[in-house]
């Protein structure tokens, strides 16, 4: 074998152990803060917020992710680099913690309606388009394939307006999370992300402004 293919299998085998690490990490954390427990009752079920949050969350952040690994290839901006590095960086480690948790539920890691643990009205389906699966906030399999045609300040600039929005549904998801989950840890983790994402919007409205774009109608 030469030594690139030598280093490419380490690369592929480094990538195979992280990704499981994550999930076993998600469930590691949950058996320190209790979730799990051998009380068959106080585990949560299939329709419950904890998983359904987990699920349909850690599906939205695998968008999320996607879109910026590809402003990591795509684009050329540091501080638009910067910002795509930190969004997969922390939303791949999330869903590792969602995935995890699932598992250690006995539950699968898909599966059930889009968005029904959400069931407020208001948030779950008014103005929330889920059909075909899409939760708030997603980009259509159109929209994402615009986006790879795109180079330079226009890919910047439609990535930005794509994760503004994506941001501002995960947020929807999230806080109703944060007033609904009954596991402490899934509850600390969805106001997080709420948080973030929130703080996040703020600034990547800043650089949509800079250069030159405007937003999507929010989701």
């Amino acid at each position: 074998m030469t030594a690139d293919g030598h280093a490419r299998g380490l690369r592929t085998a480094l990538l195979a152990v992280i990704a499981v690490g994550l999930v076993l990490l998600g469930g590691g954390i949950a058996v320190a803060v209790g979730i799990g427990r051998d009380d068959a009752a106080a585990t949560p079920t299939a329709d419950s917020v904890d998983a359904g949050f987990s699920r349909d969350m850690a599906r939205h952040h695998l968008q999320g992710v996607e879109m910026a690994n590809l402003a990591l290839e795509r684009s050329t901006d540091p501080e638009v680099r910067q910002l795509a590095f930190d969004i997969s960086a922390t939303q791949t480690n999330q869903v590792g913690r969602m995935q995890g948790w699932l598992s250690l539920w006995g539950l699968p890691p898909s599966g059930g309606e889009t968005m029904a643990w959400m069931d407020d009205p208001a948030m779950a389906h008014g103005g929330h388009d889920t059909a075909g699966g899409l939760m708030p906030g997603m980009a259509t399999e159109e929209e994402l394939a615009e986006l790879r045609r795109l180079s330079g300040t226009e890919f910047d600039v439609q990535f930005l307006r794509l994760m503004i929005r994506h941001h501002q549904g995960g947020e929807d998801m999230a806080e109703y999370t944060a007033a609904h989950a009954t596991e402490p840890a899934v509850a600390t983790l969805a106001r997080s992300i709420a948080e973030t994402q929130a703080a996040e919007v703020t600034t990547m409205t800043r650089m949509l402004t800079a250069r030159g774009g405007t937003p999507l109608p929010a989701p």
